[in-house]
C-alpha cells in the first residue's frame, strides 16, 4: 500500500517561525506523515511523522486567530491556521488517526519493515480474522434457520388443530361427539399472554442483534464540514452508525443498503436510495477500516464500488528470491518457509571472507520460532475451516427440512381453505 498518497487534505496556512510569516498551502495526512505543501514552490514546509507527534491541540494565535498546533518530539511546535472547512474537522480526523492507528500496539511493527516471517504471520492472522468473521455470519444465519424451523413447527401444530376444528364443524348437528371449538374469553387471554411473554423472552434488544465487529470512525452525514467522532458497527443483519457518545444515528438493514462506495482504504460512504425524497447517506473515515473492508466485501459484494482514488493506494510489493510464487497463504506457508530456511552459509567459505551484507543475505529469512508460530496458526485455520464445513452441512440439512415443511404446510392450507369454503 502506497504510504505517500494522502488520506485527506485541507487548504490552509502554515506559520514559518524563521521568517515570522504565514504561508498558504495544503495540509495533507498520509499513512505515516503529516505534511504541509506551499502553493508556490516545491517541497514541503513541514513534514512530521505521526509516530513523533506528542500532542495535537486547538489554540489561538494573537488571542483571536484560531489555529491548530502539533507538538513534535524535541519540543518543536507547528502552527496551522485558516484550515477549511474548519479546524474542528481537521482536529477530529488528525486526532483519530493519531490515537487509533499510530499509537496502537502494532504501530511500531507497521512503521518498521518486517521480515518475511512476520509478513507471513500477518497474512495468516488476517486470513484467520476473515474466517472468524465469516463464522460469525454463518452462525447468525444458522440461528435464523433454527427460528424458521420453530416457526414452521408452530404452523404445523396450528394446522393440526385447525383440522380437528374443521372436522367438528363438518360433523352433523345431531352427532353426540361433536365439540364446539369456541374457547372461553379467559382461556383466550391466557394463551395470548403466554405467547407474548414467550416472544419477548426469545428476542434481543433492537439494533445489537448479531454484532460482528465495531470500529471507531469519523462520521459525516453531509459534506466535509460535518465530520465528527463516532463508530461503525457491522451486524450480521446490517450496519449501524453511531455518534461518539454511543447515540444511534441510523440503523441500516442489509437489504436497505443500496451501495457502498470505497474511496480509499480508510474512507467509504454508505447510501440508501429513496423515491420522492433525498437519499440517506453517511461518510466514514477510520484507521481501522482496512480490517472491516473484507467483511463488507463478503456481505455487500454486489453493492461494493471501488473508486479510482482507491486504486492509487494499491502498489505491487517488491519481490525477492524467497517470495512465494502464488498469493495463497497455504502455498506461502509451505514452499516459502521450506525454501527460505534451506538458505545457509556454505561451510567451505571462511567466515572472515564474508562481508556483513553477505552474512545478512545468507541468514535464514524465517526463524524456527516463526515457523512454529505459523504451524500453530495454520492448525487453527484448519480447525475453523472444518467447523465452518460442519455448520454448512447442518444448514444444508435444515434448508431441506424447511423446504419439505413449507411444501406440507402449503398443501394443508390449501386443503383447509377448500373445506372452509364448503362450510360457508
Amino acid at each position: 500500500m502506497n504510504r505517500d498518497i494522502p488520506i485527506h487534505s485541507w487548504p490552509g496556512s502554515y506559520y514559518i517561525n524563521s521568517e515570522k510569516r504565514w504561508a498558504s498551502g495544503t495540509l495533507s495526512l498520509t499513512r505515516t506523515t503529516l505534511r504541509f505543501t506551499p502553493d508556490q514552490g516545491e517541497g514541503s514546509l513541514a513534514s512530521v511523522r505521526l509516530s513523533r507527534i506528542m500532542e495535537i491541540k486547538m489554540e489561538s494565535s494573537s488571542f483571536i486567530f484560531s489555529t491548530l498546533t502539533v507538538l513534535e518530539e524535541g519540543n518543536v511546535k507547528h502552527w496551522f491556521g485558516s484550515l477549511r472547512p474548519n479546524r474542528v474537522v481537521v482536529y477530529n480526523v488528525l486526532e483519530h488517526f493519531w490515537r487509533e492507528r499510530l499509537l496502537s500496539p502494532t504501530a511500531a511493527q507497521a512503521e518498521a519493515k518486517p521480515g518475511k516471517g512476520r509478513e507471513l504471520i500477518g497474512l495468516v492472522a488476517g486470513a484467520q480474522r476473515r474466517l472468524e468473521d465469516a463464522g460469525k455470519v454463518l452462525s447468525h444465519q444458522g440461528e435464523q434457520f433454527d427460528n424458521i424451523m420453530q416457526g414452521l413447527d408452530k404452523i404445523e401444530s396450528d394446522l393440526g388443530v385447525a383440522d380437528k376444528l374443521l372436522s367438528d364443524l363438518e360433523s352433523p348437528a345431531w352427532w353426540p361427539f361433536r365439540k364446539m371449538p369456541w374457547k372461553s374469553q379467559q382461556d383466550a387471554k391466557n394463551e395470548e399472554g403466554a405467547r407474548a411473554q414467550a416472544s419477548s423472552s426469545g428476542t434481543r434488544g433492537p439494533g445489537r442483534h448479531g454484532e460482528i465487529t465495531s470500529i471507531p470512525a469519523i462520521v459525516s452525514k453531509g459534506g466535509d464540514s460535518d465530520l465528527r467522532p463516532g463508530s461503525l458497527t457491522v451486524l450480521a443483519s446490517g450496519l449501524e452508525v453511531r455518534e461518539g457518545g454511543g447515540r444511534l444515528l441510523h440503523h441500516f438493514e442489509r437489504e436497505e443498503v443500496d451501495d457502498v462506495r470505497v474511496h480509499s482504504p480508510y474512507e467509504l460512504s454508505v447510501r440508501q436510495r429513496f423515491i420522492g425524497k433525498p437519499d440517506l447517506g453517511f461518510r466514514l473515515l477510520s484507521a481501522k477500516l482496512p480490517e472491516v473492508l473484507p467483511l463488507l466485501e463478503m456481505q455487500y459484494k454486489k453493492k461494493m464500488e471501488y473508486t479510482a482514488d482507491y486504486a492509487a493506494f494499491q502498489t505491487t510489493p517488491a519481490t525477492s528470491p524467497c517470495d512465494p510464487e502464488g498469493g495463497s497463504v497455504w502455498s506461502a506457508a509451505t514452499g516459502f518457509i521450506q525454501r527460505c530456511q534451506e538458505t545457509e552459509v556454505p561451510m567451505e567459505v571462511p567466515a572472515g571472507d564474508l562481508s556483513q551484507l553477505q552474512v545478512q543475505v545468507l541468514q535464514p529469512t524465517v526463524t524456527d520460532s516463526e515457523a512454529q508460530e505459523l504451524k500453530q496458526m495454520l492448525m487453527q485455520l484448519k480447525n475453523l475451516a472444518l467447523e465452518a464445513e460442519t455448520e454448512l452441512e447442518r444448514q444444508d440439512e435444515a434448508l431441506d427440512a424447511i423446504t419439505s415443511s413449507t411444501d406440507r404446510a402449503t398443501i394443508h392450507i390449501d386443503k383447509h381453505t377448500r373445506r372452509m369454503r364448503k362450510l360457508l
